[in-house]
């Protein structure tokens, strides 16, 4: 900051003579004492009465007979003049060849204008604006942006908030908004990719990078039962590589739920041990009994429309198995090739 200074032409005389005819009486200043060049006791000098022009504070200081420019070598009595640089400077000069540039409009910033600095950059008063909404930031708070933007409060959160992912405006602090993945959402922008509908307090699922609430997700993506071709939102078993709700899975016959018990299926239905055994499975010629495919009667013999378990697939006469072996048939009875001869 530069001081200026004012060189008052007419002081009273400390030995009460005038130092110049028709002057009028300077204001003394306690132990401060001038003199005419008659009464000067060798003390050729003059001072400077303090005083205060503009915006800016101007101190007391001493000068030589000769008081000049330093540039245009004007002479500064009884004029305004500028110390820049331990030099005297007047107004003219100041501004022509001293002054800094103000930051915004590039002019220079004059010895009577008010200026404002902020790391080393320099405005006048009503250029130091908002770079935003253009408001008077001299006596309020602003911030500086890296790219030497200078913005009031306002203006700044607004540019360096976050954004919101979906309209890409500025999320503003204290407004509801929504957090996922290290990304910010406005609360109303944050909506189903497919129903466009907001999530707000709903859960949700996503696919990549789209975002579903929960019945559109399920109508997109869910797998869909294989009985009722709706989509399985929770639990359900899996039958032959096709999904299934666990209250679709149940007994063709008496429609009990088959899940987590033991069935059997015939020509694509299911069905329960007890239903099969008596509306479905084959009899055994040997034993009369249904041939389930359970347990000790797993294995199965079929001759010519008639079936039997294989462990009662044995001779008539001597009760030998004849699983895998030569055989004979006789009426409703088998036999072995040997008992066969003895018939």
């Amino acid at each position: 900051m530069y001081q200026q200074y004012y060189l008052p032409v007419l002081f009273l005389c400390s030995n009460s003579c005038r130092l110049k005819e028709g002057a009028s009486t300077a204001r003394l200043i306690p132990r401060l004492k001038t003199y005419c060049w008659t009464h000067h006791r060798g003390e050729r000098r003059v001072h400077i009465l303090r005083l205060e022009i503009g915006p800016r504070s101007y101190s007391t200081s001493t000068m030589t007979e000769r008081f000049d420019c330093y540039y245009c070598r004007d002479n500064l009595h009884g004029k305004k003049y500028v110390m820049k640089d331990e030099k005297h400077v007047c107004t003219k000069c100041f501004d022509k060849l001293c002054a800094n540039t103000c930051a915004e409009c590039r002019r220079p910033i004059g010895a009577d204008a008010k200026e404002l600095n902020h790391k080393n950059r320099h405005w006048h008063e009503d250029c130091f604006r908002c770079a935003k909404c253009y408001k008077p930031l001299a006596n309020e708070p602003f911030g500086a942006r890296d790219d030497g933007k200078i913005m009031c409060g306002t203006c700044g959160s607004r540019e360096d908030g976050n954004r919101c992912q979906a309209c890409y405006k500025v999320v503003m602090p204290g407004t509801q908004n929504v957090e996922y993945k290290n990304k910010v959402w406005h609360e109303e922008c944050f909506t189903c990719f497919e129903c466009k509908q907001p999530i707000r307090s709903q859960s949700f699922l996503n696919k990549g990078d789209d975002i579903f609430c929960g019945p559109c997700h399920e109508k997109k993506f869910a797998k869909k039962c294989f009985h009722c071709k709706q989509p399985i939102t929770s639990g359900g078993i899996s039958y032959q590589d096709q999904p299934w709700h666990s209250e679709c899975f149940v007994c063709r016959t008496c429609r009990k739920g088959l899940a987590g018990t033991r069935f059997t299926s015939h020509e694509e239905h299911v069905y329960c041990v007890d239903c099969y055994k008596t509306s479905v499975a084959k009899q055994c010629n040997g034993c009369k009994n249904p041939i389930t495919g359970f347990g000790h009667g797993t294995n199965v013999v079929n001759y010519e429309g008639h079936s039997w378990h294989e462990y009662c697939f044995n001779c008539k006469k001597c009760s030998l198995s004849l699983a895998n072996k030569r055989f004979v048939i006789n009426g409703e009875d088998i036999y072995c090739p040997d008992c066969a001869k003895k018939l």
